[in-house]
């Protein structure tokens, strides 16, 4: 992690020997102090700090002094004020100025240090909630991984062998399948589960914000920046880092990402020095990295890099066997939390589901049940409840079988005739309404004049007839 840049002023130069030497003990500790308190005040202005502790009787210029400069510059630096001379004024006046802590000279070197250590903390936590209030974790698709078929169960089996390592991830795989699920259960069987598992979107965050929420920044590294902000890669120190949809990131922000993870340091946008970090990366993509590798839009050595293991997750039209187990496990989940307890699922139904091809795979699937259960009139979703695309869609998909007894030829044809039922009427009642007018009816139905013609050719139906 970044250093914890401590600056001591002091004019006498045995306090200054005696702070460096007990702030020495606290871990990452980058030790600064000044006998001039002239200087302290120019290097306040010009450079960050973490912990600002001053003298207060100071010739030239004051501890009282130094702190108000020190506060117009970092609102949230904490300080620690040193003083020979205790008086109600003097200690007032350093509080009302955001002093974090007085300390009465002398005092002993666990004072100081057990001081300092709580308002480092007290600045670090202060800052990681500032950053959960940006970039909050968001929640997992499903709570658990679901499914037997054998696609999933390699799937178990890979999670399993890369956990216990250290080896960055590249899961592959369309949208919706639950990458971001996988990363989470590989952190939790890891050696680093105990401590962060950060996300980010590559996709969601605007790319002239990107570099900050990556990295971090200083006060005043750009416009706007009206305090220094920690990035989301220190935040993960020790933890886990997801790249969600890492091919969305600009190559300006490949290369600088490419550099922290091969140094394992990163420098806030507008700092001069770097940080230490240990991270490990899971990176996730729903794209073809080769293709987009030969088209110029991503680096192949941030690939070789976080190419170190490999999980491709499976789309669920391949695993179709597990389409029940799914439903289910997505009844049993949100029935309860939309106070539909007891709520059952017709058989047709899971049958229909089945049979659907589900592009938008997993994340599709568990929209369309929370629909079902929110939308069913009575505590039976039955296939008059399913949405039309996904009938449709099982209609495509089911084999021709020949032989008529399918049970679900006669929904299925009944559905159709219902839809191809309905948009005849549609189409007879606008060319009534706009007198045979197809600009005018395309227009009123919000659809390209060309769809409104294909439609009108299906259904036999000529505008002229009805001008």
């Amino acid at each position: 992690m970044a250093k914890l840049r401590i600056l001591v002023v002091d004019d006498e130069e045995g306090m200054l020997e005696v702070c460096a030497e007990t702030l020495a003990a606290l871990p990452y500790a980058d030790v600064q102090t000044e006998r001039s308190s002239p200087r302290a005040l120019t290097r306040i202005g010009s450079e960050s700090f973490d912990l600002l502790i001053t003298d207060v009787r100071m010739p030239g210029v004051g501890g009282i002094e130094l702190l108000r400069a020190a506060r117009e510059r970092d609102p949230d630096l904490p300080a620690l004020v040193l003083t020979a001379y205790p008086t109600v004024d003097t200690a007032v006046e350093a509080m009302k100025l955001g002093a974090s802590d007085y300390l009465t000279k002398p005092f002993r070197p666990d004072e100081l240090l057990a001081a300092a250590r709580r308002l480092l903390e007290a600045r670090r936590l202060r800052e990681e909630n500032d950053l959960l209030q940006r970039q909050f974790e968001r929640r997992h698709s499903f709570d658990d991984l679901v499914g037997s078929s054998p696609t999933m169960q390699r799937v178990y089996d890979l999670i399993e062998r890369v956990a216990s390592t250290d080896a960055d991830v590249l899961l592959l795989g369309e949208t919706g399948t639950g990458k971001e699920l996988v990363a989470r259960s590989i952190h939790k069987r890891s050696p680093r589960a105990t401590c962060r598992f950060v996300p980010v979107d590559c996709g969601a965050i605007p790319d002239n914000l990107m570099e900050s929420e990556l990295f971090g920044h200083e006060r005043g590294a750009f416009t706007g920046a009206n305090q220094r902000s920690l990035g989301l890669l220190e935040f993960a120190h020790r933890g886990t880092f997801f790249l969600d949809e890492v091919a969305e990131l600009p190559l300006r922000l490949q290369a600088k990402l490419l550099r922290v993870l091969q140094e394992r340091k990163v420098r806030r946008v507008g700092a001069n020095q770097e940080g230490e970090i240990d991270v490990r990366t899971i990176a996730a993509t729903s794209r073809n990295l080769t293709t987009e590798i030969r088209d110029g839009k991503f680096r192949d050595d941030l690939y070789y890099r976080i190419n170190v293991a490999c999980i491709e997750l499976p789309p669920l039209r391949s695993r179709r066997e597990d389409i029940p187990m799914l439903v289910t496990h997505f009844l049993g989940r949100f029935a309860p939390q939309m106070g539909r307890e007891g709520i059952e699922l017709d058989p047709e139904v899971a049958e229909l589901m089945s049979r659907h091809c589900w592009p938008g795979n997993v994340r599709e699937l568990q929209n369309v049940v929370k629909r079902l259960i929110a939308m069913s009139k009575g505590n039976r979703i039955t296939p008059e409840d399913l949405p039309d695309e996904v009938v449709l869609g099982a209609n495509d998909a089911q084999p021709d079988s020949g032989d008529g007894e399918n049970d679900g030829d006669g929904f299925f044809a009944r559905r159709a005739a219902e839809i191809e039922n309905f948009e005849s009427a549609y189409l007879t009642n606008l060319l009534r309404t706009t007198a045979g007018d197809a600009t005018r009816a395309a227009r009123s139905a919000r659809v390209p004049r060309g769809t409104l013609y294909r439609l009108l050719k299906k259904h036999g139906i000529n505008p002229a007839s009805y001008r």
